[in-house]
């Protein structure tokens, strides 16, 4: 490498770390824009579940989809019964 362009690397280098840096913050922008309309879609989703009566109760009489403050999970369990079942 030559040094007499060690200066316009330099130049190229600090371009490109705000090039990459500008594309971080754009990509982390667009994930939290998605996590947040992924939230929203899952409490719809358990809205219209429990309207229809789709949401598996457990004892205590707590949801199994309750929210909790250990972990991030949005899994829901759903249960039919066998009469259901049977006319599908």
């Amino acid at each position: 490498m030559d040094p007499r362009h060690t200066g316009d690397i330099f130049k190229h280098l600090e371009k490109q770390d705000e090039l990459l840096m500008e594309a971080y913050r754009s990509m982390s922008h667009e994930l939290h824009k998605l996590q947040v309309e992924e939230e929203m879609l899952m409490r719809k989703f358990y809205e219209i579940m429990s309207v229809h009566g789709k949401i598996k109760q457990i004892e205590g009489g707590s949801n199994v989809s309750d929210d909790t403050k250990g972990g991030d999970s949005t899994a829901l369990v759903i249960s039919t019964s066998n009469e259901e079942q049977t006319e599908k």
